[in-house]
């Protein structure tokens, strides 16, 4: 029986990147940032700095909308042994927490199923992998032998690979795949054709239920053509857009979002609500995309405490250079710098 997940304790520093079993393990258990007390004056600057490094996106409506979905179609695939199973694209522009939606997700599914199962060591219940640049339908496959830990030599050849990957997922009961990055998969070319097909034989032969994550997925050429038809017909398309701030009720969401970041910071002289007060200018700064709110706020407690202020003001959020795409965005002028 799937059962239902949600958020869990998740933990401070991955050991290797996710899309590695040990990385992923790590950051399913690693302890949040919530739970730790940065403002214990035992803590060490260099501690200091890696908790607000770390600072986490919190949930967001999103985020309820994806697990929602993905925990209905578990359900259906439950009993499909082979074929066209169901899965899910979250789609949108970039900095908008697609990736983050995506780990978040696996993490809770991760955790829910480690609580039904306790104690079985042998058992991989997600992998999550990103699609490499300019993959080849063997770079695909040898990405979720990596995850595994699946010595990989020249000898093999794409066949013998998948073959191995697809044995052993089975064989470790993996239940929910998550592939990041596939608008990379440019199917006018013949690799990225190939590799589309690849993608299809793996969740035809994986009894799982598989999410990509793309930038929007709508216009790339992974949904053209006959390729394109096939997986328009087995993929349901979540848009994962930047928070809006038009009604009571988007901005109640932001605010709701702001305050719980805020509520995570551990600076000793900062105001507590002076970010909230501050909502409509960060999602201003921000154009609404959580990846760039957190950036801002990360920054900002980051300079706040290298600087020995302990505290966030507007004139120091102004200060702080975001990505490209929320500056060209940003719609009030932003407050002169302080003289340095």
């Amino acid at each position: 029986m799937v059962s239902s997940f949600s958020e869990d304790s998740a933990g401070f520093v991955p050991l290797g990147p996710p899309t590695v079993w040990q990385g992923w393990d790590a950051f399913v258990h690693q302890v949040p940032a919530s739970a730790r007390e940065a403002d214990d004056p035992v803590w060490s600057q260099t501690e200091r700095e890696d908790y607000h490094s770390e600072l986490a996106v919190m949930r967001t409506p999103a985020m309820d909308s994806v697990f929602t979905t993905v925990r209905r179609l578990l359900l259906v695939n439950r009993r499909q042994q082979a074929g066209a199973r169901r899965g899910l694209i979250i789609s949108g522009p970039a900095t908008t927490g697609k990736t983050t939606t995506m780990m978040a997700l696996g993490r809770s599914f991760h955790l829910a199923d480690q609580r039904q199962h306790p104690g079985r060591a042998e058992h991989r219940p997600v992998l999550f992998i990103s699609v490499p640049p300019a993959a080849t339908p063997k770079m695909l496959v040898s990405e979720f032998a990596r995850f595994l830990g699946m010595p990989i030599t020249d000898r093999l050849n794409q066949t013998q690979i998948t073959s191995a990957v697809c044995d052993l997922l089975c064989e470790l009961g993996t239940q929910l795949v998550l592939i990041d990055d596939v608008h990379l998969l440019d199917t006018q070319r013949r690799a990225g054709a190939e590799t589309s097909d690849q993608l299809k034989y793996l969740g035809e032969r994986i009894p799982a239920t598989f999410v990509y994550s793309a930038i929007d997925i709508e216009t790339s050429s992974l949904l053209s053509g006959v390729r394109g038809a096939q997986i328009a017909g087995r993929f349901k398309i979540f848009r994962h857009r930047p928070l809006a701030y038009a009604t009571e009720q988007d901005r109640a969401v932001w605010n709701d979002l702001v305050r719980a970041m805020e509520d995570l910071l551990r600076l000793r002289a900062h105001r507590t609500g002076t970010l909230v007060k501050h909502a409509a200018y960060l999602h201003a700064r921000t154009a609404g995309r959580i990846g760039s709110l957190s950036h801002l706020i990360r920054e900002a407690a980051l300079i706040a405490l290298t600087e020995g202020t302990e505290r966030i003001t507007k004139q120091l959020l102004a200060e702080v250079e975001l990505d490209a795409a929320a500056e060209a965005q940003a719609r009030p002028a932003r407050p002169a710098r302080r003289k340095q």
